[in-house]
């Protein structure tokens, strides 16, 4: 695989992994904004935006769009996230040039009255969709309420209140501003010429507006120690999240504290899975190392009968205690490593996998990282810097959120904290 970079005079990058024995190719326009960027007045205007660049552009309907990728057999889609908002279509070698122009010409919607009024409704039904999933809404509340008024506390969807009141020239400002050149890189992966790729992304992009996209309030988020009960009558199992701080996205330490996580919280053969998943007392639980520009977290979740909670609380925090005081040991250290190696390498596997590694290695380190980068850094962490994971950023001021039927819960203490 050959990796190749080249920035168009508008300051758009277009990054792109070679790998001649693929069969497909993958294509991706990674444009940095998400919920973050956001001020209160147009929060959930990014995902919002996601929804409308494919309703039409000045040369397609919405139907034409769609049409356009069936045609050539695309699989495609789009998501957005706190940090960024990324557009996707994977296609055999051959539709590439179809794929760049559809993709392009939909990042410039028309972003016409009534696809905005009519789409409204559909976000605010998304909201509410999403609400009654109780997982989802512990997670919400419980990232709110650990992040507080860090940027990363803003929510992804919005309120019914804020799409409500968000107006369709506000959403062209927020476009103008952040969907700038430089602030979007595309990324490719498979079999591909890449010389082939810079051309047609010049001739569909290299006349996009340039200028400046900066990200305000790039802080770590510190710890907050927080417990909150929200009681759901028609919730059957009680959802719990804790959430503490970890590194970030750049932090020589992220490698150690995505393998820290792993031990503790996989869904198979980790500590939380052999105390309260594989004994019965809890449904699910896990615990997720999640990094951003310039803040981290880690997400420790469970779900169970509303009478072992807290038990289980409990029994987490003897977990959190005994890391703490103890790390973790050779044998997890080496089993931890099996699986992310091989989730690395099973994903890098796919053009899909590779373009949006590439893509999000280019969008938070400015550089370009092979698997073989990924896979040696993480078989260089030690259970030193485990340890120097544990110490910087430890299990002990938490952000606990349960939501189900429980009116009230007993906030657990970790390492003699209440």
């Amino acid at each position: 695989m050959t990796f190749h970079h080249q920035q168009l005079a508008n300051g758009l990058n277009i990054i792109g992994e070679v790998s001649p024995s693929a069969r497909s190719m993958s294509l991706g326009f990674f444009v940095r904004t998400g919920a973050r960027d956001e001020k209160p007045e147009v929060s959930g205007v990014s995902h919002f935006l996601e929804h409308m660049v494919f309703k039409g552009t000045a040369r397609r309907s919405a139907l034409e769009v769609n049409m356009d990728f069936d045609r050539i057999g695309a699989n495609y889609n789009a998501f957005t996230s706190e940090e960024n908002t990324v557009f996707y279509a994977s296609v055999l070698p051959e539709y590439m040039p179809a794929a760049v122009d559809v993709l392009a010409d939909i990042l410039r919607p028309s972003l016409r009255g009534e696809d905005f009024e009519m789409e409204k409704k559909v976000i605010i039904e998304e909201i509410g969709m999403y609400e009654d999933q109780p997982m989802w809404s512990a997670y919400d509340h419980a990232k709110k309420a650990f992040f507080a008024d860090h940027p990363l506390g803003n929510s992804v969807l919005g309120t019914p209140a804020s799409i409500t009141a968000l107006t369709r020239a506000q959403m062209q400002g927020y476009f103008d501003k952040r969907y700038v050149a430089a602030n979007i890189t595309v990324a490719a992966a498979g079999k591909f010429a890449f010389a082939d790729l810079v051309n047609l992304v010049d001739k569909s992009c290299g006349g996009w507006n340039t200028g400046r996209a900066p990200r305000q309030g790039i802080r770590e988020a510190p710890p907050r120690e927080s417990f909150q009960v929200i009681k759901k009558d028609k919730v059957t199992q009680e959802h719990v999240f804790l959430i503490s701080p970890a590194p970030a996205a750049d932090a020589p330490l992220r490698h150690a504290a995505d393998t820290l996580a792993m031990v503790l919280g996989d869904d198979t053969g980790s500590r939380l899975y052999w105390a309260v998943v594989d004994p019965g007392l809890a449904e699910s639980a896990d615990v997720g190392y999640h990094d951003y520009e310039g803040a981290g977290s880690f997400f420790t979740s469970f779900s169970s009968e509303p009478e072992q909670t807290q038990q289980n609380l409990g029994i987490i925090q003897g977990i959190f205690r005994q890391v703490q005081k103890h790390g973790i040991s050779e044998a997890e250290l080496a089993q931890a490593k099996s699986k992310i190696l091989s989730r690395v390498v099973r994903s890098s596997e796919r053009p899909m996998g590779r373009m949006q590694a590439v893509g999000m290695s280019w969008t938070y380190l400015g550089k370009y990282r092979s698997v073989d980068d990924e896979l040696k850094a993480f078989d260089a962490v030690t259970l030193k810097k485990v340890a120097q994971v544990l110490e910087r950023y430890p299990f002990d001021d938490l952000a606990i959120l349960a939501l189900g039927p429980l009116k009230k819960l007993r906030a657990p203490q970790v390492n003699g904290k209440k």
